[in-house]
This record gives structure tokens, sequence and C-alpha cells, in this order.
């Protein structure tokens, strides 16, 4: 895996699709797999009246839906801003191998997004101590054991 400045050409021009057309912010993002596009996305936060709807995201919905798969193993991904941590995480759980990208968080924060913000939530544990509380343990695990115990279950 090469950085090949085609496809980050195209996660540019997703990004301005979104802009242009309202959409939401500024973010465009292109999942390639064998040097191929599989899907490109942006930010359809607006459009969509969807907080989770970033670029990286579109995109990775995208190419799953096409590849028919949740696991995007051997893919790379092209983004105009460094992942906000909610894309990271949706990176890593579709086993994305590499993400090349443009701007920073600290570009993002420039323009008004909040990313380096939740970034501290996520690495700070005093932050997050706030935000998470912990209830009916017990009785979610009753669930967990149910999924366990089943033979089809998916581990990923």
């Amino acid at each position: 895996m090469t950085y090949d400045k085609r496809f980050m050409e195209i996660a540019v021009a997703e990004a301005r699709t979104g802009v242009l057309g309202g959409h939401g912010g500024p973010f465009g993002a292109v999942v390639v797999k064998d040097g191929e596009v599989i899907a490109a996305g942006h930010n359809c936060v607006v459009l969509n009246h969807d907080s989770t709807c970033h670029g990286e995201v579109d995109a990775i919905r995208k190419a799953e839906q096409k590849l028919m798969t949740f696991d995007l193993s051997g893919c790379e991904i092209y983004t105009t801003s460094e992942p906000c941590p909610m894309c990271l995480a949706a990176i890593l759980w579709a086993n994305i191998a590499k993400v090349y990208y443009g701007c920073t968080l600290n570009d993002n924060e420039m323009i008004g997004f909040r990313d380096v913000e939740f970034e501290h939530v996520i690495i700070d544990e005093a932050a997050r101590a706030g935000l998470l509380e912990q209830h009916d343990r017990e009785m979610c695990l009753g669930v967990f054991n149910e999924y366990n115990q089943k033979n089809d279950k998916i581990n990923y």
C-alpha cells in the first residue's frame, strides 16, 4: 500500500459535493482495495439528519454494502481530514488497513468542529466519568449469554 494522490482528489471532490449541496462539513472519503475505488462518500449529517453520517462512515457503509461484507480487510481509506474518534473507531471495526488523511483535527477546530474536544473525552478517564454510568449489568449479561450459546454467532 502506497499513497496515490488520485484517490485523495476523489475524496476532495466528494467533500466539495457535500459542501456545495449543503449536506454537511467539508469531509469526503474514499475506500480503496487493490488500487480500485470501492466506494466514496461525504459528510451527510445535515442532509440525512444523522450525526453519525461523517464522510468516512458514509464511504464505509457504501463499501460494505457493495462488497456484501462488514469486513474491509485489505482496504485503505483516503479522507480529507484526520478521522474523528467515531470515524477512527469505525475504520478499526471495519478492519481497514491504512488511513491517508489531509487536514488535522486542529484544522477542523479552526473551522468550527469539535473533534479535539471529543478526542479528550475518549482519552481522559476523568472526562468520561461524568458521561458514563453503569447499571443492570446482570440483566444485560443475560442476553450476552444467550448470544454466546448460539452456534452461528459472529465475533469480530
